[in-house]
């Protein structure tokens, strides 16, 4: 990764006059330590030595610092004199000297007048023999009495490195800078820099990023999860290592509390850092790749502090980028703004609350938001805590807290309670902790007192005509007659003349389309209420749960009430899926568009999405060679149908590895046409100002200009084969060897002649290479950058059928990125969207 947050941990720092014998891991009185001498603790890990950050000889500035002493490439973790030091004009060498008052004094060799830094106001302890400075291997510089007692220790006096074992902590008294991870101010000095990390006495169990005196970043409160799982594709893969795991703990006792975490076993060197841009930064080192790994980052995206503005959320489970949404209930404030991702007028409420009459809705995994107000004791109950905040009239929301683990105390139960605007909420990925946030809505009984006020004003005039009764009568009597009870001969709804994605199509529009209509109680029942535990998966539009209907297992697709293209996309899936018929594509059952809610009910694929069997190690042995080529022609063989077979051209627009979902004997079929258009019968290409889709899967022209076709599609299956072929995410960065993606890597060692190290290890002893030069053949020659170049779906089928396609070399986004390198300032600020930017990295 390459970043400006990660210079100062990279960059090459020079130490001065290392000694070359072996150093001692502990100073003692008489014997100080200056240039060209370390002190390295017992087990190899750590040193303490002189430093120049600028790289220049002779060094201009010398730091005394710990720095990791086994790798290569030198990592500061901690700076004793910060502000104070040594320059070329010192008279005379530096020297770092334990007294016998038991401090250590860091002075330019001419007394006390030139001291730099010192362990000053520490206590000392009278009568006790000469105290010993050690160097621990967990980087920590303590200094010991003869009876073991420890006087002072650097782990108390933090910089920018919060290291495992260490201590992060809040007092009761007032907020002091050393109990703050403090950035360097740039990457060669490490002076106090602009950011500032740690919690606040306040609000305790939360963290923060500052930027100066302005919050910049919000944690959740801790909610005693003890264990945080760092495990990703980018660790494994640098570090040929299976996980590493962070176990933390929060501590309460009498006189603080702390954050504090360790490392499981056999993990390699990791730390947490704040960068002196504004990051901070979980790494890892990389024997392999011998650099940092950045394995987690914050913040990100849209978890800065009140991005989303006031009664928004930022919603993390979206991937792969976490966007911004209105509270339920709630609605863009502007929504110009709003689709222009510009979120800070935040949300408002769709309709007005009517005091103490509505009802609460439960909001699991939550970042609660701030300023909230602490009411009853520590040890209230949750019924408590809801009728506190249902008897307040001005309470909006409240969490019930039960906090257990890693409190001395036992288990510390509080209920938060906000009144006027939301600000700062989150939705948390699951491994992260998060809480139910109980927020007003206008709930049943007000719904009910409309539905019976409407029902007042239709039904006291009917009852004025004696004739209309009799014909209400006998038309509902019909309807209940006629009513079968199997619900895919159930009651039909006609979705009228709607178009495709809101863009008008002209030539053939879709008809008038009848579908069968569920009811929603029915689906509720099916789902348990749409129950957590029937869920089966989640994307950026809604959710999938798995329920049973009329003795059928289906998957129901709710699309989320506050996506603001949800009617788009239901009516969109609906006219599309209701007319297509074919082996490789979902099956659309029936439909539902009752009250807010939009349903959409598929056949059940056991087997999830080939993006959760291929990425997974312990499912991608199901998919041996001749499961993958036979997956590969029949998702080919459903793109086909889709632009020249089926009734209407459609271009999906949204082709990926997890939208092609797995039957139980691993067939694919393509999924989610939310976004796909109709082309009529004359139509080669289409236009359009609002860029979708899924970045890396994404055509240049249609990231570039919004241009798409048959061949957009062809982009994405050549992607797709790609990821299929080689086990690499589109977007993986630590397996493409530096290239800015895997399309330019495939391409690299087609021309190197590698391309037998291009297939997944775990099925190069099965494969035929045969056909995999053929696939990779194929899927270069769907990703050349101009669309024209590309094969038509037709000719992709007919190469896989080892007819051998006639090939022009791709020239691929190096092209794309020297044109974007040569255009000027201006020509990037109206030439470049924003999306092209994530296919550039």
């Amino acid at each position: 990764m390459d970043s400006p947050a990660l210079a100062c941990c990279t960059m090459a720092l020079s130490v001065l006059f290392l000694s070359m014998s072996a150093a001692d891991d502990r100073l003692v009185p008489g014997k100080p330590l200056s240039p060209g001498n370390t002190i390295v603790s017992d087990g190899g890990v750590f040193a303490l030595g002189f430093f120049n950050p600028s790289n220049s000889t002779p060094a201009n500035k010398m730091y005394l610092g710990i720095w990791y002493n086994d790798i290569p490439e030198l990592t500061v973790v901690w700076v004793a004199n910060r502000e104070t030091p040594v320059t070329n004009t010192t008279p005379s060498t530096p020297m770092l000297s334990l007294t016998n008052t038991s401090n250590l004094v860091l002075s330019n060799g001419d007394g006390d007048r030139n001291v730099l830094w010192t362990t000053t106001n520490m206590a000392t302890v009278p009568g006790l023999s000469t105290p010993t400075a050690v160097l621990l291997n967990t980087g920590n510089l303590i200094i010991r009495s003869s009876n073991g007692t420890t006087l002072w220790q650097s782990f108390e006096h933090r910089t920018d490195t919060f290291l495992a074992g260490m201590k992060l902590r809040i007092k009761y008294s007032a907020r002091n800078i050393d109990e703050l991870l403090v950035s360097w101010k740039g990457p060669s000095d490490p002076s106090r820099g602009r950011f500032s990390y740690g919690s606040d006495p306040d609000t305790p169990l939360q963290l923060f990023l500052w930027d100066g005196e302005r919050l910049v970043a919000r944690s959740a409160q801790w909610t005693g999860y003890l264990v945080m799982s760092l495990r990703q594709d980018q660790v494994t893969d640098a570090m040929n290592i299976s996980h590493i795991t962070m176990y933390l703990a929060a501590v309460d006792n009498d006189d603080e509390i702390y954050f504090t975490y360790s490392l499981s076993d056999g993990s390699p060197p990791t730390r947490a850092v704040l960068t002196y841009s504004g990051a901070y930064q979980v790494q890892s080192w990389s024997n392999r790749s011998s650099a940092w790994a950045v394995i987690w980052e914050w913040p990100l995206a849209c978890n800065h502090y009140n991005y989303c503005g006031q009664n928004g959320y930022c919603d993390e489970t979206v991937s792969p980028v976490p966007t911004c949404k209105c509270l339920e209930g709630f609605e863009p404030a502007n929504m110009e703004e709003w689709t222009n991702s510009r979120f800070s007028m935040g949300c408002r409420r769709k309709e007005r609350l009517r005091g103490c009459r509505d009802n609460f809705l439960a909001l699991p995994e939550m970042k609660s938001p701030d300023r909230f107000r602490l009411v009853g004791g520590e040890q209230s109950t949750i019924d408590e805590c809801a009728a506190e905040c249902h008897h307040n009239c001005s309470c909006v929301g409240y969490v019930y807290r039960n906090v257990s683990g890693g409190m001395p105390g036992g288990d510390l139960m509080s209920c938060l309670v906000w009144v006027g605007e939301l600000v700062d909420a989150g939705k948390l990925r699951a491994e992260l902790g998060g809480e139910t946030f109980y927020l007003r809505h206008e709930g049943t009984d007000a719904e009910g007192e409309r539905i019976k006020s409407k029902a007042v004003s239709i039904v006291l005039p009917v009852l004025g005509s004696g004739v209309l009764v009799i014909i209400c009568i006998s038309l509902a009597w019909l309807r209940l007659k006629g009513k079968n009870k199997k619900w895919r001969k159930g009651e039909k709804k006609r979705l009228h003349g709607t178009s495709i994605y809101g863009e008008t199509v002209e030539g053939n529009p879709p008809h008038d389309q009848e579908f069968p209509f569920v009811r929603l109680e029915e689906i509720a029942l099916a789902t348990e209420n749409f129950s957590e535990t029937c869920m089966i998966g989640h994307g950026g539009f809604g959710k999938v749960y798995k329920g049973t209907l009329a003795g059928q297992e289906v998957a129901i697709k709710r699309l989320s009430r506050d996506s603001q293209q949800g009617t788009k996309e239901f009516r969109n899936e609906v006219i599309l899926i209701a007319k297509l018929q074919h082996r490789n594509l979902v099956r659309l059952l029936g439909c539902c568009d009752e009250r807010d809610e939009k349903l959409l009910i598929y056949e059940y694929l056991p087997n999830k999405s080939l993006d959760a069997t291929l990425f997974d190690d312990s499912r991608k042995m199901l998919l041996d060679w001749t499961t993958r080529f036979s997956m590969i022609k029949g998702i080919a063989r459903g793109l086909l149908y889709l632009h020249e077979d089926s009734r209407f051209t459609i271009i999906h627009r949204d082709l990926k590895a997890a939208n092609v979902l797995l039957d139980e004997d691993m067939k694919p079929k393509i999924a989610d046409f939310g976004m796909a258009r109709i082309f009529n019968d004359n139509q080669q290409n289409a236009n359009t100002q609002r860029v979708v889709g899924t970045y890396g899967y994404m055509a240049p022209e249609y990231a570039m200009e919004g241009v798409f076709s048959t061949k957009y599609d062809a982009y994405s299956f050549g992607v797709l084969l790609l990821e299929v072929v080689t086990d690499i995410r589109r977007n993986s960065n630590s397996r493409i060897m530096g290239f800015p993606s895997l399309t330019v890597y495939a391409w690299n060692m087609w021309k190197e002649e590698k391309t037998e190290e291009l297939p997944d290890s775990c099925i190069m002893d099965t494969c035929s290479p045969g056909e995999v030069l053929l696939c990779v053949h194929v899927a270069l020659l769907c990703v050349q950058e101009n669309p024209d170049d590309r094969p038509f779906m037709s000719s992709a089928c007919s190469s896989l059928r080892m007819e051998a396609p006639h090939f022009r070399p791709p020239s691929f986004l190096p092209t794309l990125r020297d044109k974007v390198l040569n255009w000027s300032e201006s020509e990037m600020i109206f030439r470049l969207p924003q999306t092209v930017l994530h296919l550039l990295r």
